[in-house]
């Protein structure tokens, strides 16, 4: 089924993902080396699906359990490429997170569509859980995080219910303990009902089904969000913040003056958002001493909107 989503292009939300493919990422966060490898994590009507695997290597090697990042990369559920987070991902790892980029149907290679892609990021989630002792990972410590279209998925992995995969094992929760968002898509129902011309093959009810912002609840798990404040997602952002506030939930929110969307993606934004994230881990004892990122004299500051 060919799909449209006015939500995205009506707003002329650029794609800031790499296209699809192994793209090299230009920009590196660390010279400490991780061990790589790639793990298949669910097979589709469409294909295989993979967890690209960064563990600390060398003497960090030696703790027991560590907490687990999954990152979900950016491209309106219709492109991107898992290489978007990988400078994010080799960072964590040389700090002692088990980091993972993960694959999920997109529309430009599997022709599926968002609720598609919110089944794929929560059976992430379950493999990943899942497989904790092999893996090395606390499964009490797993970090849903992602950028745009996949910061969406990482909120949905937390709060949406519906769409999960028949596969799943359902005995395995899908909700992580922890979400870092950069401009996630929080607020789909209320733009699906903005912009819809009547020709989206998505309904209003699976619009609603994949809102995060509709399933804010006492039991959702710590958050920080990234914006820039140029951004039109944001309105989405505060609403949540003011949501898990009311619920006396954590949930941090950050912005940069002047800065669009997908601002996070180039320097010195990545290293700023990316300190700001270990901090955040920090805060929740995911990880210990200081971040190792040295932001360039002159860098810019987020502003703490909350």
């Amino acid at each position: 089924m060919r799909f449209f989503l006015p939500i995205l292009l009506a707003l002329s939300l650029p794609v800031f993902a790499q296209k699809a493919g192994k793209t090299k990422p230009t920009i590196k966060l660390t010279d400490v080396a991780v061990v790589t490898k790639e793990i298949v994590y669910k097979t589709t009507p469409q294909g295989e699906l993979k967890l690209h695997v960064f563990s600390p290597a060398g003497k960090i090697q030696i703790a027991a359990l560590r907490p687990c990042v999954v990152f979900f990369f950016g491209g309106g559920w219709k492109a991107g490429s898992f290489t978007q987070f990988v400078p994010q991902a080799e960072y964590l790892a040389s700090r002692g997170i088990i980091a993972i980029c993960a694959d999920y149907r997109i529309l430009s290679i599997h022709k599926t569509t968002p609720d598609k892609c919110v089944e794929d990021a929560k059976s992430a989630i379950r493999w990943v859980r899942g497989h904790a002792s092999e893996l090395g990972i606390d499964p009490t410590k797993v970090i849903a995080a992602g950028g745009s279209a996949g910061g969406h998925l990482a909120a949905c992995t937390a709060l949406v219910s519906a769409y999960d995969a028949e596969s799943d094992d359902k005995s395995i929760s899908a909700k992580p303990n922890a979400m870092v968002l950069f401009n996630p898509a929080m607020n789909i129902a209320t733009l699906f009902k903005q912009r819809d011309t009547g020709d989206s093959p998505i309904t209003l009810d699976v619009a609603e089904a994949i809102t995060p912002n509709n399933f804010v609840a006492k039991d959702t798990p710590p958050a920080i969000l990234f914006f820039g404040t140029a951004d039109k997602l944001k309105i989405g952002g505060d609403e949540y913040v003011k949501k898990a506030t009311a619920l006396g939930l954590r949930a941090e929110m950050w912005s940069a003056a002047d800065m669009g969307h997908g601002f996070f993606n180039k320097e010195p934004w990545m290293q700023v958002t990316a300190k700001k994230m270990d901090e955040f881990l920090i805060s929740l004892g995911y990880l210990g001493g200081e971040p190792l990122i040295k932001l360039p004299d002159g860098a810019p500051e987020l502003k703490r909107d909350n």
